[in-house]
């Protein structure tokens, strides 16, 4: 089973950035976007970085299957969530609302089902969300309504889940729930600190030596 990895926090807390080193090797990691108004921040070795833009779950499940990339980002994920209620939002009433809002879970819990079993051991997926706050405080990403959070939890699908956010003018990654209202856990003896830069070639090492999988980030090999 591939490994399905969560990266949440608010705007501009350096999510997508967190690619830039990674994205020079356009075989080793693939970039999924749900979000075609929206450019990655960085430059690949001064061009843009290559983006397969698609906001369609069986379209995404056809890209992540045939890359040859072993390690594959879905940036701006919750945007397929968004689009997909946006579309079809307008004119529903009574029964129709609530199939859609199942229908809204349905399709991203299957797209994390499908990453973890449908996808070779070797690859790990990693998808971006915006982050939120629910009324008792506890943070949780950012989704339309409540099956994903209540019934689902994303997180509890998942064994690594980072936080972005800032510390001291530095952009890093939470690894651990330090509040017991944070969303941010990774398996023990993954990181040795609470915060880690937002380096994404270097997080996915680290999972890579963690698991015992093949480490394809030999930064000198470019094929």
């Amino acid at each position: 089973m591939a490994i399905p990895v969560l990266i949440c926090g608010r705007t501009s807390t350096g999510k997508s950035y967190s690619m830039r080193n990674y994205a020079k090797f356009p075989l080793r990691l693939g970039i999924i976007s749900a979000q075609s108004t929206k450019q990655l921040p960085f430059r690949a070795d001064g061009e843009p970085a290559k983006v397969y833009f698609s906001d369609d779950y069986e379209s995404i499940k056809k890209a992540l299957y045939a890359s040859k990339a072993k390690s594959i980002m879905i940036d701006d994920a919750g945007y397929l969530i968004t689009n997909y209620f946006m579309r079809n939002h307008r004119g529903g009433k009574g029964n129709q609302v609530y199939e859609l809002y199942n229908d809204i879970a349905d399709r991203f819990w299957d797209l994390i089902c499908f990453i973890g079993a449908g996808l070779p051991e070797d690859k790990i997926v990693y998808f971006t969300m915006h982050e939120d706050t629910d009324d008792n405080g506890n943070i949780e990403p950012k989704t339309i309504g409540k099956l994903l959070n209540e019934k689902v939890s994303i997180p509890g699908m998942l064994s690594i889940v980072f936080r972005s956010t800032i510390v001291d003018g530095q952009y890093v990654f939470l690894t651990k729930n330090t509040t017991g209202r944070d969303i941010a856990k990774t398996p023990v003896g993954m990181f040795d600190t609470d915060a880690i830069d937002n380096d994404l070639l270097i997080i996915d090492n680290a999972i890579r030596t963690y698991y015992g999988l093949h480490n394809n980030n030999n930064i000198g090999d470019r094929t």
